[in-house]
Protein backbone atom coordinates (compact mmCIF):
# COMPACT_ATOMS: atom_id res chain seq x y z
CA UNK A 1 0.00 0.00 0.00
CA UNK A 2 1.30 3.46 -0.85
CA UNK A 3 2.47 5.43 2.21
CA UNK A 4 2.71 8.82 0.52
CA UNK A 5 0.54 11.30 -1.31
CA UNK A 6 1.87 12.73 -4.55
CA UNK A 7 0.62 16.21 -5.30
CA UNK A 8 -0.47 16.61 -8.92
CA UNK A 9 0.41 12.97 -9.76
CA UNK A 10 -0.60 9.41 -8.94
CA UNK A 11 2.95 8.09 -8.60
CA UNK A 12 4.72 7.24 -5.36
CA UNK A 13 8.42 7.68 -4.57
CA UNK A 14 8.83 5.99 -1.23
CA UNK A 15 10.91 2.76 -1.03
CA UNK A 16 12.17 3.43 -4.55
CA UNK A 17 8.74 3.06 -6.14
CA UNK A 18 8.45 6.48 -7.68
CA UNK A 19 8.69 7.35 -11.38
CA UNK A 20 9.87 10.85 -10.56
CA UNK A 21 11.93 12.69 -7.95
CA UNK A 22 12.12 16.32 -6.96
CA UNK A 23 15.50 16.71 -8.75
CA UNK A 24 14.41 14.93 -11.91
CA UNK A 25 11.17 16.89 -12.16
CA UNK A 26 12.22 20.25 -10.73
CA UNK A 27 10.40 22.08 -13.50
CA UNK A 28 7.11 20.24 -12.83
CA UNK A 29 4.66 21.42 -10.19
CA UNK A 30 4.53 18.26 -8.10
CA UNK A 31 5.86 16.87 -4.85
CA UNK A 32 5.32 13.98 -2.42
CA UNK A 33 3.91 14.23 1.10
CA UNK A 34 4.34 11.23 3.36
CA UNK A 35 1.17 10.23 5.20
CA UNK A 36 2.04 9.41 8.80
CA UNK A 37 -1.46 8.22 9.69
CA UNK A 38 -5.06 8.60 8.62
CA UNK A 39 -6.59 11.66 10.31
CA UNK A 40 -9.34 11.16 12.87
CA UNK A 41 -12.28 13.31 11.80
CA UNK A 42 -15.04 14.93 13.83
CA UNK A 43 -18.03 16.79 12.40
CA UNK A 44 -19.66 19.46 14.56
CA UNK A 45 -23.31 18.84 13.78
CA UNK A 46 -26.55 18.94 15.82
CA UNK A 47 -28.18 15.68 16.80
CA UNK A 48 -31.60 16.98 15.69
CA UNK A 49 -30.52 18.25 12.27
CA UNK A 50 -33.02 18.07 9.45
CA UNK A 51 -32.31 16.35 6.10
CA UNK A 52 -31.66 19.66 4.33
CA UNK A 53 -29.23 20.86 7.00
CA UNK A 54 -25.94 19.05 6.69
CA UNK A 55 -24.25 18.42 3.35
CA UNK A 56 -21.00 17.51 5.12
CA UNK A 57 -22.08 14.34 6.93
CA UNK A 58 -23.98 13.36 3.79
CA UNK A 59 -20.80 13.58 1.67
CA UNK A 60 -18.59 11.80 4.20
CA UNK A 61 -21.10 8.98 4.55
CA UNK A 62 -21.43 8.64 0.78
CA UNK A 63 -17.62 8.53 0.41
CA UNK A 64 -17.37 5.97 3.26
CA UNK A 65 -14.97 8.20 5.21
CA UNK A 66 -15.10 7.40 8.96
CA UNK A 67 -16.06 10.28 11.24
CA UNK A 68 -17.62 11.00 14.63
CA UNK A 69 -20.39 13.53 15.23
CA UNK A 70 -19.78 15.96 18.08
CA UNK A 71 -21.80 18.93 19.24
CA UNK A 72 -21.88 21.42 22.09
CA UNK A 73 -21.78 18.94 24.95
CA UNK A 74 -18.83 16.97 23.59
CA UNK A 75 -16.90 20.14 22.77
CA UNK A 76 -17.45 21.69 26.22
CA UNK A 77 -16.44 18.36 27.79
CA UNK A 78 -13.04 18.74 26.12
CA UNK A 79 -13.21 15.94 23.56
CA UNK A 80 -11.81 17.84 20.55
CA UNK A 81 -8.14 16.92 21.25
CA UNK A 82 -9.09 13.33 20.38
CA UNK A 83 -9.36 14.42 16.73
CA UNK A 84 -7.07 15.76 14.01
CA UNK A 85 -9.66 17.35 11.74
CA UNK A 86 -12.82 19.20 12.74
CA UNK A 87 -15.49 20.07 10.19
CA UNK A 88 -18.14 22.72 10.84
CA UNK A 89 -21.16 23.13 8.63
CA UNK A 90 -24.10 25.55 8.63
CA UNK A 91 -23.77 26.62 12.24
CA UNK A 92 -24.55 29.87 14.04
CA UNK A 93 -22.05 30.54 16.80
CA UNK A 94 -23.65 33.86 17.78
CA UNK A 95 -26.66 32.38 19.58
CA UNK A 96 -29.21 33.81 17.14
CA UNK A 97 -30.49 30.48 15.79
CA UNK A 98 -29.31 31.13 12.27
CA UNK A 99 -31.21 34.40 12.05
CA UNK A 100 -34.25 32.37 10.95
CA UNK A 101 -36.62 34.16 13.33
CA UNK A 102 -38.38 36.38 10.81
CA UNK A 103 -39.29 33.58 8.41
CA UNK A 104 -39.51 30.46 10.56
CA UNK A 105 -40.26 31.37 14.19
CA UNK A 106 -43.57 29.46 14.01
CA UNK A 107 -42.10 26.38 12.31
CA UNK A 108 -41.96 23.27 14.52
CA UNK A 109 -38.32 22.54 13.58
CA UNK A 110 -37.27 26.08 14.61
CA UNK A 111 -39.11 25.89 17.91
CA UNK A 112 -37.56 22.49 18.63
CA UNK A 113 -34.10 23.87 17.84
CA UNK A 114 -34.61 26.72 20.32
CA UNK A 115 -35.93 24.38 22.99
CA UNK A 116 -33.17 21.79 22.67
CA UNK A 117 -30.38 24.36 22.48
CA UNK A 118 -31.63 26.29 25.53
CA UNK A 119 -31.94 23.00 27.42
CA UNK A 120 -28.34 22.10 26.56
CA UNK A 121 -27.06 25.54 27.57
CA UNK A 122 -28.75 25.20 30.97
CA UNK A 123 -27.40 21.66 31.39
CA UNK A 124 -23.87 22.89 30.74
CA UNK A 125 -24.24 25.79 33.17
CA UNK A 126 -24.80 28.74 30.82
CA UNK A 127 -27.60 31.27 31.31
CA UNK A 128 -27.70 32.09 27.59
CA UNK A 129 -27.23 30.11 24.40
CA UNK A 130 -24.87 32.81 23.13
CA UNK A 131 -22.59 32.21 26.11
CA UNK A 132 -22.50 28.48 25.42
CA UNK A 133 -21.79 29.03 21.73
CA UNK A 134 -18.95 31.44 22.58
CA UNK A 135 -17.44 28.82 24.89
CA UNK A 136 -17.71 26.27 22.08
CA UNK A 137 -16.05 28.68 19.64
CA UNK A 138 -13.21 29.22 22.10
CA UNK A 139 -12.73 25.47 22.54
CA UNK A 140 -12.52 25.17 18.74
CA UNK A 141 -10.00 28.03 18.71
CA UNK A 142 -7.88 26.17 21.26
CA UNK A 143 -8.15 22.95 19.25
CA UNK A 144 -6.82 24.79 16.21
CA UNK A 145 -4.05 26.51 18.17
CA UNK A 146 -2.93 23.12 19.47
CA UNK A 147 -2.36 21.77 15.97
CA UNK A 148 -5.85 20.81 14.78
CA UNK A 149 -7.16 21.34 11.28
CA UNK A 150 -10.42 23.29 11.13
CA UNK A 151 -12.61 23.32 8.02
CA UNK A 152 -15.80 25.40 8.12
CA UNK A 153 -18.54 26.05 5.58
CA UNK A 154 -21.46 28.41 5.09
CA UNK A 155 -22.48 30.41 8.18
CA UNK A 156 -20.02 28.54 10.42
CA UNK A 157 -17.34 30.78 8.90
CA UNK A 158 -18.41 34.37 9.56
CA UNK A 159 -20.62 33.59 12.58
CA UNK A 160 -17.61 31.85 14.17
CA UNK A 161 -15.37 34.91 13.86
CA UNK A 162 -18.22 37.18 14.95
CA UNK A 163 -18.71 35.14 18.12
CA UNK A 164 -15.01 35.35 19.01
CA UNK A 165 -14.90 39.08 18.31
CA UNK A 166 -18.02 39.82 20.38
CA UNK A 167 -16.84 38.22 23.61
CA UNK A 168 -18.41 40.17 26.48
CA UNK A 169 -20.78 42.07 24.18
CA UNK A 170 -24.52 41.31 23.97
CA UNK A 171 -25.26 41.13 20.23
CA UNK A 172 -28.54 39.18 20.58
CA UNK A 173 -31.92 40.90 20.67
CA UNK A 174 -34.63 39.83 23.13
CA UNK A 175 -36.29 37.24 20.87
CA UNK A 176 -33.01 35.29 21.01
CA UNK A 177 -31.92 35.65 24.63
CA UNK A 178 -34.66 37.46 26.56
CA UNK A 179 -33.07 40.89 26.83
CA UNK A 180 -32.04 43.75 24.55
CA UNK A 181 -28.81 43.79 22.57
CA UNK A 182 -26.11 46.33 23.30
CA UNK A 183 -26.94 49.34 21.11
CA UNK A 184 -23.22 50.15 20.90
CA UNK A 185 -22.20 46.63 19.86
CA UNK A 186 -20.39 47.72 16.71
CA UNK A 187 -18.04 49.97 18.64
CA UNK A 188 -17.07 47.12 20.98
CA UNK A 189 -16.09 44.40 18.49
CA UNK A 190 -12.51 43.15 18.95
CA UNK A 191 -11.14 42.17 15.53
CA UNK A 192 -7.87 40.93 17.04
CA UNK A 193 -9.71 37.82 18.24
CA UNK A 194 -10.86 36.65 14.79
CA UNK A 195 -9.24 34.16 12.43
CA UNK A 196 -10.09 35.73 9.08
CA UNK A 197 -12.15 38.92 9.18
CA UNK A 198 -11.66 42.53 10.22
CA UNK A 199 -13.51 45.88 10.17
CA UNK A 200 -16.96 44.35 9.57
CA UNK A 201 -20.17 45.73 11.06
CA UNK A 202 -22.84 43.56 12.65
CA UNK A 203 -26.43 43.63 11.49
CA UNK A 204 -28.50 45.29 14.22
CA UNK A 205 -31.81 44.29 12.66
CA UNK A 206 -32.84 40.91 14.13
CA UNK A 207 -35.29 40.36 11.26
CA UNK A 208 -32.52 40.50 8.68
CA UNK A 209 -31.17 37.17 7.39
CA UNK A 210 -27.56 38.31 7.76
CA UNK A 211 -25.11 38.41 10.65
CA UNK A 212 -22.94 41.23 9.27
CA UNK A 213 -21.71 42.90 6.10
CA UNK A 214 -19.03 40.24 5.51
CA UNK A 215 -21.30 38.18 3.27
CA UNK A 216 -21.65 39.23 -0.37
CA UNK A 217 -25.31 38.55 -1.12
CA UNK A 218 -27.91 39.96 -3.53
CA UNK A 219 -28.85 42.70 -4.21
CA UNK A 220 -25.25 43.95 -4.07
CA UNK A 221 -24.08 40.67 -5.64
CA UNK A 222 -24.97 40.95 -9.33
CA UNK A 223 -24.18 37.46 -10.65
CA UNK A 224 -26.97 35.27 -11.97
CA UNK A 225 -26.84 31.51 -11.75
CA UNK A 226 -25.49 31.03 -15.28
CA UNK A 227 -22.69 33.52 -14.64
CA UNK A 228 -21.75 32.37 -11.14
CA UNK A 229 -18.32 30.72 -11.17
CA UNK A 230 -15.17 31.02 -9.07
CA UNK A 231 -11.56 30.13 -9.81
CA UNK A 232 -9.18 28.05 -7.71
CA UNK A 233 -5.59 29.24 -7.38
CA UNK A 234 -2.64 27.17 -8.56
CA UNK A 235 -0.06 26.85 -5.77
CA UNK A 236 3.48 25.46 -5.75
CA UNK A 237 3.42 21.87 -4.54
CA UNK A 238 7.06 22.16 -3.40
CA UNK A 239 6.59 25.28 -1.30
CA UNK A 240 2.88 25.41 -0.43
CA UNK A 241 1.90 21.79 0.20
CA UNK A 242 -1.24 22.42 2.25
CA UNK A 243 -2.86 24.98 -0.09
CA UNK A 244 -1.90 22.75 -3.02
CA UNK A 245 -3.72 19.80 -1.47
CA UNK A 246 -6.72 21.95 -0.55
CA UNK A 247 -7.00 23.15 -4.16
CA UNK A 248 -6.12 19.86 -5.86
CA UNK A 249 -9.03 19.25 -8.18
CA UNK A 250 -9.85 17.99 -11.64
CA UNK A 251 -11.22 21.42 -12.52
CA UNK A 252 -9.98 24.92 -11.79
CA UNK A 253 -13.16 26.83 -12.56
CA UNK A 254 -15.94 25.84 -10.15
CA UNK A 255 -19.62 26.64 -10.54
CA UNK A 256 -20.88 28.84 -7.73
CA UNK A 257 -23.43 27.92 -5.10
CA UNK A 258 -25.22 30.01 -2.50
CA UNK A 259 -25.74 29.70 1.22
CA UNK A 260 -26.55 31.81 4.22
CA UNK A 261 -22.96 32.93 3.74
CA UNK A 262 -22.43 32.87 -0.01
CA UNK A 263 -19.13 34.74 -0.40
CA UNK A 264 -16.66 36.84 1.58
CA UNK A 265 -16.11 40.47 0.64
CA UNK A 266 -12.37 40.81 0.20
CA UNK A 267 -12.20 44.18 1.93
CA UNK A 268 -12.98 42.44 5.23
CA UNK A 269 -10.16 39.86 5.01
CA UNK A 270 -7.12 40.22 7.25
CA UNK A 271 -3.82 40.78 5.45
CA UNK A 272 -2.42 37.33 6.30
CA UNK A 273 -5.45 35.42 4.93
CA UNK A 274 -4.64 33.25 1.92
CA UNK A 275 -7.30 33.41 -0.79
CA UNK A 276 -7.54 30.04 -2.57
CA UNK A 277 -10.71 30.65 -4.60
CA UNK A 278 -12.23 33.90 -5.81
CA UNK A 279 -14.75 35.56 -8.09
CA UNK A 280 -12.80 38.53 -9.44
CA UNK A 281 -15.76 40.29 -11.00
CA UNK A 282 -17.41 40.57 -7.58
CA UNK A 283 -14.18 41.20 -5.65
CA UNK A 284 -15.12 38.31 -3.40
CA UNK A 285 -13.34 35.30 -1.93
CA UNK A 286 -15.03 31.89 -1.83
CA UNK A 287 -12.29 29.76 -0.29
CA UNK A 288 -9.75 31.07 2.26
CA UNK A 289 -7.09 29.62 4.53
CA UNK A 290 -4.77 30.60 7.34
CA UNK A 291 -2.66 29.49 10.26
CA UNK A 292 -3.48 29.82 13.94
CA UNK A 293 -1.00 28.67 16.53
CA UNK A 294 0.22 25.22 15.51
CA UNK A 295 -2.88 24.51 13.42
CA UNK A 296 -4.66 25.76 10.34
CA UNK A 297 -8.18 26.84 9.44
CA UNK A 298 -10.01 26.84 6.11
CA UNK A 299 -13.29 28.63 5.35
CA UNK A 300 -15.44 27.67 2.35
CA UNK A 301 -18.52 29.76 1.58
CA UNK A 302 -21.85 28.38 0.35
CA UNK A 303 -24.06 25.52 1.52
CA UNK A 304 -24.54 22.68 -0.98
CA UNK A 305 -22.25 22.62 -4.05
CA UNK A 306 -24.77 20.65 -6.10
CA UNK A 307 -27.85 22.67 -5.17
CA UNK A 308 -27.33 26.26 -6.28
CA UNK A 309 -29.83 27.90 -3.94
CA UNK A 310 -30.58 25.30 -1.28
CA UNK A 311 -33.70 26.20 0.71
CA UNK A 312 -35.08 25.10 4.05
CA UNK A 313 -37.27 22.07 3.42
CA UNK A 314 -35.63 21.09 0.14
CA UNK A 315 -34.90 17.38 -0.33
CA UNK A 316 -31.32 16.38 0.33
CA UNK A 317 -29.06 16.11 -2.69
CA UNK A 318 -28.73 12.68 -4.31
CA UNK A 319 -24.95 12.32 -4.34
CA UNK A 320 -25.13 9.31 -6.61
CA UNK A 321 -25.96 11.82 -9.36
CA UNK A 322 -22.77 13.83 -8.62
CA UNK A 323 -19.99 11.31 -7.89
CA UNK A 324 -17.26 13.63 -9.21
CA UNK A 325 -18.49 17.01 -8.05
CA UNK A 326 -15.54 19.41 -8.41
CA UNK A 327 -16.89 21.66 -5.66
CA UNK A 328 -16.56 18.87 -3.06
CA UNK A 329 -13.30 17.28 -4.18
Amino acid sequence: MCDSWCLETDNCKWSGRCHHTRDQQSEVNMDVVKLEKAPKIAVYSPKNKMPWDDAVTMVLTYAEIPYDVVYDEEVIQGKLPMYDWLHLHHEDFTGQYGRFYAAYRNAPWYQEDVRSTETMAAKLGYSKVSMMKLAVAQKIRDFTAGGGFLFAMCSATDSYDIALSAEGVDICENMFDGDAADSKMNSKIDYTKTFAFKDFKLSTNPYEYEFSDIDNEPPQRKLGRTEDFFTLFDFSAKWDAVPTMLCQNHEQVIKGFMGQTTAFKKKFLKSDVLVMGETKSENEARYIHGEFGKGTWTFYSGHDPEDYQHQVGDPQTDLALHPNSPATD
